[in-house]
C-alpha cells in the first residue's frame, strides 16, 4: 500500500502543474490536489517503514 500512495501523490503533483501551467486553472481546486499530495506524502515520510505479516 505504501508504493500506491506515493504513486497517488505522484499523480497528483503531475496534475497540479499540468493544471497551472498548461491550462491556468484559477480555481481553488488545483491547489487542493497539491495539499493533499503533500499530505499524503507526509504521512508516508512521517509513518515509515512499516512491514505487515
Amino acid at each position: 500500500m505504501g508504493n500506491l500512495l506515493y504513486v497517488i501523490a505522484v499523480i497528483l503533483v503531475i496534475a497540479w502543474i499540468l493544471g497551472y501551467f498548461a491550462f491556468h486553472v484559477t480555481s481553488g481546486f488545483i491547489h487542493i490536489l497539491l495539499v493533499i499530495a503533500v499530505i499524503i506524502f507526509l504521512l508516508k515520510l512521517i509513518g515509515g517503514n512499516r512491514s505487515s505479516i
